[in-house]
């Protein structure tokens, strides 16, 4: 009867143990999941931010021949580089207005040919455009890492870590609509 109780009591604490080291083990990853998705998300801030600084060189070399439009785009670039980028909707929402920004700029250089013509206007336009490429890299690293968070979040036995400690799904970033429809339907591309 003492022997029976003995390992009824051993069991017992093997899985309580055995419990305790899953719940450990969790919120290690959940954890570093989590600060991953951080990482990457910092990584666009600065990616952006370089970004609106590179716009910011190609409104003061427009604002030599567009002076009134270049003085707005420098006011609204200087205010937007410090926006504090830390969830996905605030990049999309960056990414969105640098866009617009991109476009007045584009209009400024086609209306005036000799602007567009300007080795340093071409040349910061392509550093915007390099700086374009990262933030679509890291883009893809925030995203493959919210999976990853995401299905820890949302995946049994995890999901009750994750509840108990108060870790949610992570947002991903998403392609804008307009873009979307600048590209070909790839399916019809192919003839599927």
């Amino acid at each position: 009867m003492v022997t029976v109780l003995v390992v009824i009591i051993a069991i017992i604490l093997f899985l309580i143990v055995l419990i305790a080291v899953y719940i450990f083990n969790t919120q290690r990853k959940l954890v570093s999941l989590d600060e991953l998705c951080k990482n990457a998300m910092s990584q666009i801030a600065v990616q952006l931010n370089s970004r609106w600084d590179a716009l910011l060189a190609l409104a003061k070399t427009a604002a030599q021949y567009s002076k009134h439009e270049s003085e707005t785009l420098i006011k609204v670039i200087t205010a937007r580089r410090q926006a504090p980028i830390d969830t996905a909707e605030e990049a999309l929402q960056q990414q969105g207005e640098l866009t617009q920004i991109m476009g007045r700029l584009m209009a400024i250089g086609e209306a005036y040919p000799d602007l567009k013509a300007n080795d340093l206007f071409s040349k910061t336009m392509d550093s915007v455009n390099s700086y374009e490429e990262n933030v679509r890299m890291s883009r893809m690293v925030y995203n493959d890492t919210a999976t990853k968070m995401n299905r820890m979040v949302r995946m049994w036995p995890s999901s009750f870590v994750a509840a108990m400690l108060n870790f949610r799904e992570k947002a991903y970033l998403t392609v804008d609509e307009e873009k979307k429809s600048n590209y070909p339907n790839l399916d019809e591309a192919f003839g599927k």
